[in-house]
């Protein structure tokens, strides 16, 4: 489905964003974030990680041209303009940028990062920062495919991405039980698949999805997985998935801190962005 059929699903499907308790970003800058969201420009994947999860980061050995696993970064507001050309030299060919927060939070610099990473010839996406306790799935779902979180069979989108990580304003779990984690989960990515024709990958680690979903196996087989294991290897994956689509293997990497691999060769990238 191209980025102009997603927007005619969007337009018949998504109920008029004043609904929601929250206001809505269309109307409303990003200085007027609600206060129950104080800093989602400090919210990126993985921003919520060394508070709870101790081991001390260390790279991957680096990336060699020809081997079977492709260089990536993602972005969000906190890096602000990215030196694009600098990743291009490092072999970073790909790219997914923050492209919303709950149902308030559009980066500002989503535009110029997604656009940057496209120009310069990676193949990039857009990820969610979620936040299940404020309000549905399905509402964070619309607020993303809205704006920016379409994909297109173009050869250079990247499938959507939700990111599940610790609260950055609260308990852990956000409130919910793992029962209610699941169906939360299930009710973004339906919302993503029905609205974009792709099923969203999953980004979290094999802690907090234990911790908050009771290591469900619901979604292994439909929802790529995005782990994220600050050391040599991605390490146990949580249940049901045999293996690993992306890895988010350090904080510290250079031009911008989150460096990823691709859990196959270049020509396996660009089909998953095929679909």
């Amino acid at each position: 489905m191209g980025a102009a059929v997603g927007a005619a699903a969007l337009a018949t499907l998504v109920p008029a964003m004043a609904s929601t308790t929250e206001p809505d970003t269309d109307s409303a800058p990003n200085r007027t974030l609600s206060a129950s969201v104080p800093h989602p420009e400090r919210d990126w994947m993985g921003s919520t990680l060394s508070a709870h999860e101790k081991a001390a980061p260390k790279a991957a050995p680096a990336a060699t041209p020809d081997a079977a696993t492709v260089e990536g970064v993602d972005v969000s507001n906190h890096q602000g303009s990215v030196n694009w050309t600098s990743l291009w030299n490092k072999n970073v060919r790909f790219a997914y940028v923050k492209a919303t927060e709950s149902t308030t939070y559009k980066n500002p610099a989503f535009s110029s990062q997604y656009n940057g990473a496209f120009k310069k010839g990676m193949i990039r996406g857009a990820y969610h920062f979620a936040l299940p306790n404020k309000s549905s799935g399905s509402k964070q779902a619309d607020f993303f495919v809205r704006n920016g979180g379409d994909w297109s069979n173009d050869g250079k989108t990247l499938p959507p991405v939700l990111d599940m990580e610790y609260n950055p304003y609260g308990g852990t779990c956000y409130g919910k039980t793992k029962a209610q984690m699941v169906g939360w989960i299930k009710d973004f990515s339906s919302r993503v698949k029905s609205l974009t024709g792709r099923d969203p990958v999953i980004y979290t680690t094999t802690s907090w999805w234990k911790s908050c979903t009771g290591n469900s196996g619901a979604f292994a087989s439909k929802n790529p997985l995005w782990v994220a294991r600050y050391t040599a290897s991605p390490g146990a994956l949580p249940a049901g998935w045999k293996t690993h689509t992306f890895w988010q293997y350090t904080s510290t990497g250079p031009v911008v801190g989150d460096h990823n691999r691709f859990n196959g060769s270049l020509t396996a990238l660009k089909a998953l962005a095929k679909g």
